[in-house]
């Protein structure tokens, strides 16, 4: 079978599925509603039809239909049209979006070595592109539909019918369609045979769909562990022959997935699965070659521990922040920059310096991190060695510190691995809850401990070299 083929669906009526409107959100039901009474079709699609069969609450409610965006738009006031890549219409609700997408066909077209400039802004840089036809008005199927050279779709606005869009589904379990014409579920690739088995299979061939869009190959991960599913063989077994895809994949759109991947609850497994397939060391290279060599092999479990307390916050409702995991996902590979560029137990404060910024300089090609968590990652691996110093009231600066309370859960995970004195750890442990005379007794009767090195002497201040040549007279 290929996007090509007719499809007829399965309808499921409503007596016979489990999916009730009482769990829909209300704003959805909107949206599906005024799209009906307009004389349009009105689908909820995708992971909301997924987890609501599986007895979950979904965290978004998406929606497809046979009305072209603007036709959405004149719809509802509060709508706005988005993307290039893919033209979407969300409509707002106060705090919550609705995404409403118009079936898009999925025949391919033939390609011609065309260069579009309004496609090439949105490649990585250094991928060539070809196999691309211009856009011209009035546009033709042809027209709207771009391929980079290993077959990935770079933009897709051909519309089409409902038969159509299932083959731009991803796994045959998001391929399901709940209709509000009469609350029934139209199943076009056995997706409902998938959730019943818990089991995730790509829709059409697995290589050209993983080709299409390597992305499709974090999203098994991600939903494996998520659900819980198992990867059909067909599906999985390409995996780790087209790992090598994500390195084309535009970072920006990695650091989203990464996100994902680790902070949504299922971190821990999401990263084993990772490893797994050989996917781990595209999108974090320096720390997957870390990891290998015996001075930082720690640094894995110390990751494992890392991800696994992110989880269990998420599960006890508890903020969990970017800056934290990716200092853990990149520790091991400033340890190794630090001590190419050092020797010697004791770290300069300069060179640690310097191997964070290289670390995250070659990381952004691979996964890009935004400047307000890469700074505060910075700053939390360079508390790192004020931990050790104990003596004086100035140590007790640190707890004032915007980035303690992180550093200091860093600290506790070196301390778990090993690597970090427990009695370091339980130190600052303590002194957290006691009152300031408490704090300012103990630092002050603790004897004075050796300056680490990069670091000026008590008592001294560097001297700031004046600009412009000799000292004036």
């Amino acid at each position: 079978m290929n996007s090509t083929t007719r499809l007829s669906p399965q309808v499921i009526p409503r007596s016979e599925h489990s999916i009730s409107r009482a769990a829909i959100s209300p704003n959805a039901l909107k949206v599906l509603y005024r799209l009906k009474e307009a004389g349009y079709q009105g689908f909820l699609v995708g992971g909301a039809v997924r987890d609501l069969l599986l007895g979950l609450q979904p965290k978004d409610f998406d929606v497809a239909t046979n009305a072209l965006p603007d036709e959405v738009r004149r719809l509802f006031r509060n709508c706005r049209l988005i993307g290039r890549r893919f033209r979407l219409a969300h409509v707002f609700f106060g705090g919550e979006i609705i995404e409403v997408a118009t079936f898009r066909a999925a025949a391919a077209p033939e390609r011609e070595d065309i260069e579009d400039p309004d496609v090439d802004a949105e490649a990585p840089e250094d991928a060539p592109l070809e196999s691309i036809r211009p856009e011209f008005s009035p546009p033709s199927d042809s027209e709207h539909r771009a391929f980079d050279l290993r077959g990935r779709i770079l933009r897709d606005n051909i519309y089409g019918t409902i038969e159509e869009d299932v083959w731009r589904r991803d796994f045959a379990a998001n391929g399901l369609y709940y209709n509000i014409e009469d609350f029934s579920i139209w199943d076009f690739v056995d997706g409902m045979s998938d959730i019943k088995a818990r089991r995730l299979k790509l829709i059409g061939d697995p290589e050209t769909r993983f080709r299409e869009d390597p992305v499709r190959m974090l999203r098994a991960v991600r939903f494996a562990a998520k659900l819980d599913f198992s990867i059909e063989p067909d599906t999985e077994r390409p995996l780790q022959q087209l790992a090598y895809l994500l390195d084309g994949v535009p970072p920006a759109r990695l650091f989203d997935e990464v996100l994902k991947l680790f902070l949504s609850g299922f971190g821990a497994k999401s990263y084993r699965l990772l490893q797994q397939y050989c996917l781990f060391e595209h999108l974090f290279p320096q720390s997957a070659a870390a990891f290998v060599l015996p001075p930082y092999a720690y640094a894995a479990q110390m990751l494992e521990l890392g991800l696994a307390n992110t989880d269990a916050r998420i599960a006890a409702d508890k903020p969990v922040t970017p800056t934290f995991l990716f200092a853990v996902l990149l520790w091991s590979a400033v340890l190794r920059e630090l001590n190419e560029r050092q020797a010697g137990p004791s770290p300069d404060l300069a060179l640690l310096l310097q191997a964070c910024d290289t670390v995250l300089r070659t990381q952004q090609s691979r996964v890009a991190i935004p400047r307000r968590f890469a700074i505060p990652m910075r700053e939390l691996l360079m508390l790192q060695p004020r931990f050790t110093r104990r003596s004086g009231v100035k140590s007790l600066s640190l707890l004032q510190h915007p980035r303690f309370r992180a550093a200091y859960d860093f600290l506790l995970l070196r301390a778990q691995v090993g690597v970090a004195d427990p009695e370091l750890a339980k130190w600052w442990t303590d002194i957290q809850v006691l009152p300031q005379e408490e704090r300012v007794a103990l630092v002050q009767a603790r004897p004075p401990e050796p300056v680490a090195e990069g670091a000026p002497a008590p008592g001294r201040r560097r001297r700031r070299r004046r600009r412009g040549g000799a000292a004036r007279s």
